[in-house]
């Protein structure tokens, strides 16, 4: 069988963060590769500037790869698209391929070890304690964004991440973890700079075009400056410990040994990071939604009942963690490719959520999509740990906008975040109409 190879043009849109800021060429792309070879391989067109990986782009395989942890590993290869430079470095400052170890890259045995020592702290049973904390956080966080400029009752224009999506699952995660306020831009900043390395507003650089090892380097410094600070946190937590999961992790015991620091500062950085990251893209994108229809709005405000939808459809139409990468434990054949065991595959879930074989007019945002077993939260034994808690937030979130705003429309062009990993919108002007 001839190995179906995805021809240069393509292949560097795939690897190419600026094409996933461009979101409707991107989703073009996919389109056609999904429809001409969906698993496909992908290979430098400068020899050593990566290893060629299989790009898999339909929601079956991502979905049976995903539940198969087994046959498909997140180690002993990256588990996020890296460059070989970025890996090299990684290796010399850390002796990894990844400058986090975190819950992403661990297998069995270790993996379940390590996630069932949170795993039960962000249940549904344990997270409704939280409802009347998070109740009043995002009532504060209505308040805010409608004292933005114009008197009393008057329509405001606002960017929508800077002031609601961005801010308010940053305190969420933040007091969880023990963070105080005053440390919360510190955190942004880092997560930015972590996920959003290749983007040049996101990294702080203002560079548009850097190089692997300029992106590598600026990725790393955030890693090493959140290490630092969750070490303290550690600390504090195994000194007097509470009920939030920093004490939780601080005070771990897995076969009966602490864990180790560099782990331990993984679960901290994951927590920290992915847990309000993803969360601000679904929710900018599910009021990006919104705001493009009006009609849909007005629905919801008058039929509360639509909006787990709203919450669902945001984060299959998002699709904020946009790849995982996967190391074939043994030959196999996916999409009529023989792949061998050792090779590298990426699973991409921007992809696999626009299958309109599972998702008919994909494209379109409908609150009332049924079925809704999008990918966007992955699948299987490595399915995220807070999908519950995304879902609650923004779901009390959105109950707070609906009864405080009664019109809300787009105020300009909304911008995406340039990055191939984590990615949504960085920007969305919004004009909001206080009910």
């Amino acid at each position: 069988m001839t190995e179906a190879v995805l021809p240069g043009d393509l292949a560097r849109k795939v690897i190419d963060p600026h094409a996933y800021a461009e979101w409707d060429g991107l989703l073009d792309t996919f389109d056609h590769i999904r429809a001409t070879t969906p698993v496909a391989k992908v290979q430098p067109d400068t020899p050593g500037l990566f290893d060629p990986f299989w790009l898999v782009t339909r929601y079956d395989d991502v979905m049976r790869i995903s539940k198969d942890n087994a046959g498909f590993l997140n180690n002993p290869r990256p588990v996020v698209f890296s460059f070989n430079q970025a890996i090299e470095f990684s290796r010399a400052a850390t002796g990894s391929n990844m400058l986090v170890d975190s819950l992403v890259v661990f297998d069995a045995p270790i993996h379940p070890k390590y996630r069932r020592l949170t795993q039960e702290w962000f249940m549904p049973r344990n997270l409704a304690r939280l409802e009347d904390e998070l109740r009043a956080l995002a009532a504060r966080t209505v308040d805010r964004m409608l004292e933005q400029g114009g008197g009393h009752g008057e329509t405001k224009t606002l960017d929508f991440v800077k002031e609601v999506s961005g801010p308010y699952p940053l305190r969420v995660v933040m007091q969880i973890l023990g963070v105080p306020p005053e440390d919360e831009p510190r955190m942004m900043m880092l997560t930015q700079q972590m996920f959003g390395g290749q983007d040049k507003d996101l990294s702080g650089s203002g560079m548009e075009n850097m190089t692997a090892e300029q992106v590598v380097q600026i990725v790393a410094a955030a890693v090493k400056s959140f290490e630092d600070y969750f070490a303290a946190i550690a600390e504090e937590r195994r000194r007097n410990p509470t009920e939030d999961v920093a004490s939780v992790i601080a005070n771990a015991l897995v076969d009966g040994q602490p864990l180790p620091p560099r782990d331990m500062a993984g679960y901290y950085i994951i927590v920290a990071t992915a847990g309000h990251d993803t969360t601000s893209a679904s929710t900018a994108g599910a009021m990006q939604a919104l705001a493009r229809d009006p009609e849909q709005y007005a629905r919801v405000r008058a039929d509360r009942s639509l909006l787990p939808g709203i919450v669902e459809e945001a984060i299959r139409w998002t699709s904020p963690v946009q790849h995982f990468m996967r190391t074939a434990a043994e030959d196999c054949e996916i999409g009529g490719q023989q792949v061998k065991a050792g090779d590298w595959l990426m699973i991409n879930y921007v992809a696999a959520n626009h299958d309109p074989a599972q998702f008919p007019d994909p494209r379109r945002f409908d609150a009332a999509r049924s079925p809704n077993r999008h990918l966007a939260f992955g699948a299987g034994a490595h399915q995220c740990l807070g999908l519950h808690l995304a879902r609650l937030e923004m779901k009390i979130l959105f109950e707070a906008i609906l009864d405080r705003v009664a019109a809300v429309e787009p105020a300009g062009e909304a911008a995406r975040a340039t990055s191939t990993f984590v990615g949504g919108l960085k920007t969305l002007p919004l004009r909001v109409t206080p009910a």
